[in-house]
């Protein structure tokens, strides 16, 4: 996630390192609150978020996520097993309090969007950057008004400023702590505010969309094999990319 100063993400998730903790609960279940959300309750009792504010999450589909986290903890609680509660920890405890922070800090990525930079070879990558990015970013200009640049190596590529305010206005458009937190985390785990965005209006699955994300890296997997180690983190990111569009999907 992103280290800018304020980032509200960042902030939130400093309080989510505690030490392992042994299960101290046997139920996990959803019981609708009078605000209008839902919450989580530990043989009954209402669960709290690291900043010690009810975990309660906007709709019961959202809130099922987090039960079913909390149900399927064995003797130890893992909170790295746990990212649709890590989520709705950050939303609470951060981003509600931030909305404006967030949507800056998300909207700085399409300044220099994954999808915009593209090797420069061998011919098999560059054709397959172009047949999975292309339609993302075509679609993006059609319905954000997002007409980005593309180029080739490391060099920066400076974006239209129109396209900029058209991804600004789309995540402005998000008031949703939970959607803007999801959004947050899809952005950061892909490098790419256009195929979150493109996720949170229904042009990609979640599957779909970290695939893109990951061509390169898996052109060089089919080429070198893979590093056991680097699957291990890649599939810990999926985790929480998965967990991310399934809160959207859920709101």
């Amino acid at each position: 996630m992103s280290d800018a100063p304020g980032d509200p993400m960042r902030a939130a998730q400093a309080n989510m390192r505690p030490p392992a903790l042994r299960r101290f609960y046997k139920s996990a279940e959803v019981v609708a609150t009078e605000g209008g959300g839902y919450a989580l309750k530990l043989d009954g009792r209402g669960a709290r978020t690291p900043g010690k504010r009810p975990l309660v999450a906007p709709t019961r589909a959202v809130a099922e996520l987090i039960a079913a986290e909390w149900a399927a903890q064995g003797e130890t609680i893992e909170p790295m097993s746990m990212p649709a509660t890590r989520l709705a920890n950050s939303a609470i405890d951060g981003v509600a309090d931030a909305l404006a922070e967030t949507h800056a800090a998300i909207a700085g990525y399409a300044g220099a969007d994954l999808l915009c930079y593209r090797a420069e070879a061998p011919e098999a990558l560059v054709a397959a950057e172009a047949e999975a990015s292309d339609p993302v970013l075509d679609w993006a200009g059609q319905a954000l008004g997002a007409k980005f640049l593309v180029g080739q190596g490391v060099a920066h590529v400076r974006q239209p400023e129109n396209a900029l305010q058209a991804v600004d206005a789309a995540l402005r458009s998000v008031e949703n702590p939970f959607a803007l937190a999801a959004l947050h985390v899809m952005t950061s785990l892909t490098g790419s505010v256009v195929l979150a965005l493109a996720v949170a209006r229904g042009r990609l699955g979640a599957g779909e969309a970290w695939r893109i994300a990951h061509v390169g890296e898996d052109f060089q997997t089919a080429r070198w094999g893979e590093d056991v180690e680097a699957a291990a983190r890649r599939a810990a990111r999926w985790r929480d990319f998965e967990a991310a569009a399934r809160t959207l999907a859920g709101i």
